[in-house]
C-alpha cells in the first residue's frame, strides 16, 4: 500500500467509528465541514486550495493530506501546489518548511498514482 491508500484507509476507518457513535454535535460539525467546500460564490478547487494554506499554517499533515488529496482530484497542477506551499511558508514562517516536505512528498505519491 501506498501512503496515500494507507492514509486514505486509515480516515475513512476512524471517520466510519467516530460517526457512528451517532453523536450529535460531531455529526454536525462533519456536516459543516463537508458543507463549507462545496460550490459556492468560491469555486470548490479555490475552496480546497485555501483550506490547504491553513491546514499548513495550523500544521495539521493529516489536514494538508486531505486537502493535497482533494486538490488533486480537482484537477490541480504541480505549479499550482508550489505557489500554495509558497503563500503558506510566507504567512506560517519557517515552521512549515517540514510540513512542506511530507506535502511534496505525499504530492508526488498522488501524482505518480495517477
Amino acid at each position: 500500500m501506498s501512503i496515500v491508500d494507507d492514509f486514505n484507509a486509515y480516515r475513512s476507518k476512524m471517520n466510519e467509528k467516530i460517526l457512528g457513535q451517532d453523536n450529535k454535535v460531531l455529526k454536525r460539525f462533519f456536516n459543516l465541514d463537508t458543507n463549507a467546500y462545496q460550490e459556492g460564490a468560491l469555486d470548490q478547487k479555490t475552496k480546497e486550495l485555501l483550506g490547504l494554506i491553513a491546514s499548513m499554517v495550523l500544521r495539521c499533515d493529516d489536514c494538508i493530506r486531505y486537502h493535497l488529496g482533494k486538490c488533486h482530484d480537482l484537477g490541480s497542477t504541480t505549479e499550482e501546489m508550489y505557489e500554495v506551499f509558497a503563500i503558506a511558508n510566507l504567512v506560517g514562517g519557517s515552521i512549515c518548511i517540514p510540513h512542506t516536505r511530507r506535502a511534496v512528498e505525499y504530492w508526488e505519491a498522488l501524482e505518480n498514482q495517477s
